[in-house]
């Protein structure tokens, strides 16, 4: 990490990054992670160059930049060494505050999102099971990357958000289904519903998951470094994405479905039984009255 002062746009710097000279060989590191953190004109820069030493790679990018912007590198020497070892907790902190902000407000959104469209068939049942299927999506995909020992850097966070997104396809197209169904015939035993619901949309998920993981296997075989831990991210994603749309929320509507149905068929009972006692206890005094 280093500070330019004053500051210099990210863009620039990936441009004079384009012709770099690593130990007698002129490479091209324009594909390198370059981003702001913290104060305006400090910037991140992630070297991409597979072969060569780090060590090597790293001072060539500090020469090139000195020679490309004098100066906003005038006597920073002392200062880039300081932010390139205590670049990493802050860089952390901004990142998971940014990241939690995102995909915290993305679920509640489309919690709200999915109560309103289907509240005519009980809309807060499929926000809380869409819920709890997306956290375990988002949850399940970090508990790889920490298993993994994988880096989690905004493009990951672009890879969570767009998880987020698909499951969320996944899940309301069953839900759709669902309300379809219902609306045709109420009758129908609420659990039947769901199953044939799930069965009826099985095939679309599949087709569309298994084409979808294609795409991001190729992307994971030819990309670069960088790119690896979006593609990784995406393919557990979508997985997690396509059995917690089946697996996870439907089940949690149909059993807060079966809830609801208990505590109506309880209160149903407690008036019957009510009434009930209420008639035995006016018999005594009429006979008597008689």
């Amino acid at each position: 990490g280093i500070a330019f002062n004053p500051p210099v746009p990210v863009q620039s710097i990936r441009n004079s990054l384009g012709n770099v000279n690593v130990g007698g060989t002129s490479i091209s590191l324009s594909q390198s992670e370059i981003k702001e953190f913290g104060d305006p004109g400090n910037i991140l820069i992630r070297s991409v160059a597979p072969g060569y030493d780090e060590q090597v790679v790293a001072a060539a990018v500090k020469t090139t930049l000195k020679e490309k912007f004098p100066e906003s590198l005038k006597g920073t020497e002392d200062q880039w060494r300081r932010q390139e070892f205590n670049v990493g907790p802050k860089i952390g902190t901004e990142l998971a505050y940014d990241a939690a902000g995102a995909i915290g407000w993305s679920i509640i959104g489309i919690m709200l999102y999915i109560a309103i469209r289907f509240r005519q068939v009980g809309g807060s049942r499929f926000g809380v099971g869409a819920i709890v299927a997306l956290a375990h999506d988002v949850l399940i995909v970090l508990a790889i990357f920490s298993i993994f020992g994988a880096d989690i850097d905004m493009g990951v966070v672009a890879a969570l958000l767009t998880v987020v997104g698909y499951s969320t396809n996944d899940t309301v197209v069953v839900f759709d289904r669902i309300r379809e169904v219902v609306g045709r015939n109420r009758q129908e035993n609420f659990s039947s519903v769901v199953d044939r619901s799930i069965n009826e949309t099985l095939n679309r998920t599949l087709t569309t998951s298994v084409t979808v993981l294609l795409v991001i296997v190729l992307l994971l075989i030819g990309s670069e470094s960088t790119n690896w831990g979006f593609g990784l991210a995406l393919t557990v994603g979508v997985i997690t994405g396509t059995y917690s749309s089946i697996f996870i929320a439907s089940p949690i509507v149909v059993w807060w479905q079966n809830w609801l149905n208990k505590k109506r068929e309880e209160a149903q009972r407690n008036r019957k039984n009510g009434t009930e006692t209420a008639r035995r206890a006016t018999r005594p005094s009429r006979e008597s009255a008689g």
